[in-house]
């Protein structure tokens, strides 16, 4: 069956849209970048390296005597003013003054008092024999005289008066010595007990803070042993330790930035000095690195970091280079070009968007940070770069720009 001439038309024209939709799939599309746009703006090169707060002055108070040390009042964080009290010390008794010589002395005191007591004793009741014998010679004398008693007994009671007193004087002498010897007694047992002498008060060097009680309870301590830390820490300072090589680049002087302290504000700073002697640090990665610390003043009010103490983690942005009104694009735009056949550097490159094109164009870069170039030539403020280009964007490729994900 011959096909009529409307079979043929709808046949050429399938045909032709088959062959359109061909071209269509098969022809190149433009690839979708990111853009961003050069402009004039502020430059930093910065150093950026963790560190950690640092008191200017910190004092160790120390035991000047070895003492026992009573249990301090005083904790950390406590505010103290220069002179006051921040610990006492008695003085520990000698070796031979120890507790049992102490109970011993005690005993012996008690002993003594006893004895004064039972010569006390002895002396009431010798006078009262002397009285008694003082009585009976009376009476004997008295009988004697009228006959009745035999001169033996006159003189047996005589000499009872005299054996009396005898005892009686005896007995007095022994009270004085038991008095003395209670005197000594009891003077040494004072001595026992006040061997450790007055307390010694330790006073505070300085007005600031307690940072660490190094003895929190009552304890014997030896000469020189610490027993807290002060320190003034609104006179804070921060420690970087860097690499030499770039330490080099921080010289006195250097603006700072202090970030990640955990305020809400970037604190200012700047270098005051260097260390000149480095040593050797193992990176978390296990490389032995040389570095030298750096240290930094807090120039920002006091105000605004008096949350901040001694031996807090801080990030530190040290400037090394900076300059005002220059052209910036982002580091991601910028490439080195390939170099020439005999190895020769080209220098560095950009893709610009123009005319949904990408368009290589060679720049001359001053300086870099982590995230904007500095560019000195080849650049208009105000030019669409591309940034991260894509392995298959070249000079002249058709490219569109990738809509911006709203923030």
């Amino acid at each position: 069956m011959a096909l009529t001439r409307k079979t043929w038309i709808l046949l050429a024209a399938g045909t032709a849209a088959a062959a359109a939709f061909v071209v269509w799939a098969f022809a190149p599309r433009p690839i979708e970048v990111e853009t961003a746009t050069a402009a004039m703006g502020r430059f930093e090169l910065t150093i950026d390296e963790d560190a950690r707060t640092r008191l200017t002055e910190r004092y160790v108070v120390s035991s000047p005597l070895a003492g026992r040390l009573e249990r301090p009042s005083l904790r950390e964080g406590d505010v103290v003013a220069r002179g006051d009290v921040v610990a006492r010390l008695t003085p520990v008794l000698a070796p031979m003054l120890d507790a049992r010589t102490l109970a011993e002395q005690r005993a012996r005191l008690d002993a003594a008092r006893t004895n004064v007591h039972r010569a006390e004793t002895r002396v009431q009741a010798a006078r009262i024999a002397s009285q008694r014998a003082e009585l009976d010679l009376g009476r004997s004398e008295q009988l004697a005289a009228q006959g009745f008693v035999a001169p033996t007994r006159l003189e047996a009671d005589r000499l009872a008066l005299q054996a009396a007193q005898q005892d009686l004087a005896a007995a007095v002498d022994g009270q004085r010595i038991a008095q003395a010897e209670r005197a000594q007694a009891e003077a040494a047992f004072a001595a026992l007990r006040s061997a450790p002498g007055r307390a010694f008060e330790v006073r505070a060097p300085i007005d600031g803070r307690v940072l660490k009680v190094h003895q929190a309870s009552e304890t014997p301590v030896a000469l020189g042993a610490p027993l807290l830390e002060v320190g003034d820490t609104s006179r804070l300072e921060v420690v970087a330790e860097l690499l030499t090589a770039d330490a080099l680049q921080a010289t006195p002087g250097r603006p700072v930035r202090i970030e990640r302290w955990g305020g809400p504000t970037v604190l200012e700073g700047r270098v005051r000095r260097v260390e000149p002697a480095a040593f050797t640090k193992i990176s978390a990665l296990g490389v032995e690195e040389q570095r030298v610390r750096v240290l930094i003043d807090v120039t920002s009010p006091a105000s605004a970091w008096s949350a901040l103490g001694d031996g807090f983690r801080v990030g530190v942005r040290i400037v090394t280079r900076q300059a005002d009104g220059v052209l910036l694009v982002p580091v991601s735009a910028v490439f080195p070009r390939p170099s020439d056949a005999d190895g020769t550097p080209n220098g560095s490159a950009v893709f610009v968007l123009r005319d949904g094109r990408a368009h290589l164009t060679p720049v001359a870069v001053t300086a870099r940070n982590g995230s904007m170039a500095w560019v000195d030539s080849g650049l208009q403020d105000g030019t669409t770069v591309i940034v991260y280009p894509p392995p298959g964007v070249a000079d002249g490729v058709r490219v569109r720009e990738r809509p911006r994900r709203a923030r």
